[in-house]
């Protein structure tokens, strides 16, 4: 079995800091099959950042003002190493996770050295799982750069650690101090333009920090009961967060929208902004949710999805601007909820449906698990777009049951149980003819 690198993260940074530069470059090759798309270099605001572990005295689940807790004996120690630490306070009470008015100015980092120190942190991991994008394209011309959307339920650390039972996943290969960088890397690997991601926990201290660095403007979301609250020495609540590139969008308007089921509130959440893209002055909605999990919830999920559309309906102005939905749908193509989205009037389609041979198939699956109750194999996770006004240039490759290997998802060379999904979007020339 491989063995986790026994050194500290700390001290991995440090001797990467004090290698030759020859060195420092073997390893990048070593861990990088595909190369970054582009570098950044806007310095944004920093909300907060974690303070040191530890468990509250007030017990499990509770919020010491002092501190966020992390799980693993993690510290964010490459945080630490890049940027400056303050103070958690801001953090300290539930209502106040939304936003952060006291931030401070950070330095830029360009992408490709963050990944360099990802990578030195890994250096004993094995190496990333390849994966290829299938050009989609009906048509060579381009008339703007493509809007690249990465979708990805990344596995709260709390739940990972605490209460998901991977029981084929050595604990050792979730600590939070490595794992943050292989989540980091294939981030970084993709550069994407949006980020929708789900069961984030690390945000204030990990996510908000380095990718507001990297030009990302952020916004999270948590669930007003977030299970990991019930892991002890939790980081504090996971919920949705929505990143988009400060360069290439304006932000319009933002949505976060607590998911009601037959007129009750539920534990979901979503986000939906209007985008301005600045190169071609068009807008577009990008919403991001995560929908309720576990058998036996079908029908709630419908009416979570139902919730979901009506919002969303008002928010595009009834399809008017173009529409792009990612999330954790909880839900196989065969339940009610993946229907309404499929016969929604906002004519939205599925864009992992195109990598079929027919276009009309989902893939074989999106997360692979084992748990204590069996084997856990299903499509869970879904990129929706309107169809009439934008179409998809490519789409990320699955991994392959080979790569994932027997023991599943997540494992030493991948930090979650959920396969992330990437699409490059443009906008049709034509918009109104497919209506």
């Amino acid at each position: 079995m491989y063995q986790s690198p026994a050194r500290s993260l700390c001290s991995a940074l440090s001797n990467f800091c004090c290698a030759p530069p020859a060195a420092a470059s073997s390893s990048l090759l070593r861990r990088s099959p595909v190369p970054v798309k582009k570098a950044l270099s806007v310095p944004v605001p920093l909300a907060a950042a974690s303070s040191r572990c530890g468990c509250s005295a007030a017990g499990p689940g509770a919020v010491n003002p002092q501190a966020v807790y992390s799980m693993g004996n993690s510290t964010s120690r490459l945080y630490s190493a890049l940027a400056k630490t303050l103070s958690s306070g801001a953090v300290s009470k539930h209502q106040e996770y939304l936003e952060h008015p006291d931030s401070e100015l950070l330095d830029p980092i360009d992408p490709k050295d963050l990944l360099a120190e990802c990578q030195v942190v890994l250096q004993k991991r094995p190496a990333r799982l390849q994966r290829d994008f299938v050009d989609l394209r009906t048509n060579v011309a381009r008339s703007h750069q493509p809007i690249r959307v990465m979708q990805w339920n990344i596995l709260a650390q709390a739940l990972g650690e605490g209460k998901d039972n991977f029981v084929q996943c050595p604990m050792e290969a979730l600590r939070w101090e490595e794992r943050k960088c292989l989540i980091l890397e294939e981030i970084l690997a993709y550069q994407p333009d949006i980020l929708c991601l789900q069961e984030v926990d690390h945000y204030f201290d990990t996510f908000q920090p380095l990718l507001g660095r990297l030009g990302y403007q952020c916004t999270f979301f948590p669930k007003p009961w977030s299970p990991c609250l019930d892991v002890e020495c939790n980081n504090g609540p996971d919920g949705c967060a929505l990143f988009f590139l400060k360069d290439r969008f304006t932000l319009i308007s933002s949505n976060n929208m607590r998911l009601t089921a037959m007129k009750l509130k539920t534990n979901q959440v979503a986000i939906a902004q209007i985008l301005k893209c600045n190169e071609t002055g068009k807008l577009f909605c990008i919403a991001v949710t995560h929908l309720k999990a576990r058998n036996g919830w079908e029908r709630f999920r419908s009416a979570q999805g139902a919730d979901l559309l009506q919002k969303l309906k008002s928010i595009t102005q009834e399809a008017e601007i173009p529409l792009i939905v990612c999330g954790d749908f909880n839900a196989e193509p065969t339940e009610e909820v993946y229907k309404e989205f499929s016969d929604s009037s906002l004519n939205l389609n599925s864009a992992y449906k195109l990598l079929s041979a027919d276009g009309m198939s989902e893939p074989p699956y999106t997360t692979w698990k084992i748990r204590l109750s069996g084997e856990s194999r299903h499509t869970l996770d879904y990129i929706w777009y309107s169809q009439h006004a934008l179409q998809v240039n490519a789409a990320l490759s699955l991994l392959t049951e080979e790569q994932i290997g027997p023991n599943r998802l997540p494992s030493y060379n991948y930090p979650s149980d959920h396969l992330s999904l990437v699409c490059d979007f443009s906008f049709n020339e034509d918009p109104d003819r497919l209506l």
